[in-house]
């Protein structure tokens, strides 16, 4: 496993780092089995939000699942989570849960959860009584290292890095959004000069699914991600190819497994061709994100 610095924190993190909502649908024991063999192959980096299962009917269950199997882990792992809440009360009843369920006293980094619109998500946590107020004690006392925010705007990244000084912004870095629909440029660019770390989603994504599309075996992703190995390692080349510091492949153990061998096969440098391929397929793409 490649390693990189989260930000100038001196944290080090796996480049692939894992996305519980693989864990969704899973029992248990394959629930701690997978994470195990995680470990094993040198991941550092856990991510999870209390949402993972709501759109199969089971909130919560990514954090009930990882809880116990992460824990004999815990010490050298870093754990992510996150919170939808905008208020400090809602931030205060979520994240008191989401430490139980992940069997901790602290997280690693905790974020504001899909900031997408300046009012409602920026605005509001940064009002009084809200979620801001309570994440920012949260930190002062040692329940939380480092805050951050995931971004689906570049709009609302752009406000939220200008009200606070965030340790990380977690955004898709995926080439149909960043080569066809513009979208990523701004806020890598905008974190890079703030010395916000940067941490990818969604690289392994093609694009939004299309009337008649086949779903089976991809409930746990509301785009069409790639199957194909090649174009699976050269999607993710480019997203670890840019200044970030790592990538959380989809929700599919298949995705997530095939990440984790391209690192340790040894990531090659992005030739030109692969980026001409990159460059053609993203041209016929109706991309996940894309700027106005």
């Amino acid at each position: 496993m490649d390693y990189r610095e989260y930000g100038k924190t001196g944290t080090n993190l796996s480049v692939i780092g894992f996305g519980a909502i693989v864990l969704i649908g899973e029992e248990p024991a394959q629930a701690a089995r997978i994470i195990s063999e995680s470990i094993e192959h040198g991941i550092n980096y856990f991510d999870v939000a209390p949402s993972y299962g709501e759109a199969q009917g089971t909130p919560g269950i990514a954090e009930v699942l990882l809880g116990p199997a992460l824990n004999p882990y815990r010490s050298n792992a870093f754990l992510a989570c996150k919170t939808a809440e905008r208020t400090a009360r809602g931030a205060e009843i979520e994240f008191t849960r989401s430490l139980k369920r992940l069997e901790t006293d602290y997280f690693d980094l905790y974020q504001l959860h899909a900031v997408t619109d300046v009012q409602e998500d920026i605005d509001a946590a940064f009002a009084s009584g809200g979620v801001m107020e309570y994440l920012i004690r949260r930190k002062e006392e040692g329940q939380i290292r480092f805050l951050g925010f995931s971004a689906h705007s570049e709009e609302a990244a752009h406000a939220a890095m200008e009200r606070y000084d965030f340790d990380s912004v977690l955004f898709p870095l995926n080439y149909g959004a960043y080569l066809k629909g513009g979208f990523g440029s701004r806020i890598l660019n905008e974190a890079a000069e703030k010395g916000v770390a940067r941490l990818a989603l969604k690289a392994m994504a093609r694009q939004m699914w299309q009337d008649g599309d086949t779903r089976i075996d991809h409930s746990k992703c509301w785009y069409e991600p790639l199957e194909d190995p090649d174009m699976m390692r050269r999607a993710m080349t480019w997203t670890l190819s840019q200044p970030i510091t790592a990538m959380l492949p989809p929700g599919e153990i298949m995705q997530y497994r095939y990440a984790v061998q391209v690192i340790e096969e040894g990531l090659r440098p992005l030739s030109e061709e692969d980026l001409a391929i990159l460059k053609a397929d993203a041209r016929s793409l109706s991309p996940i994100f894309s700027t106005p």
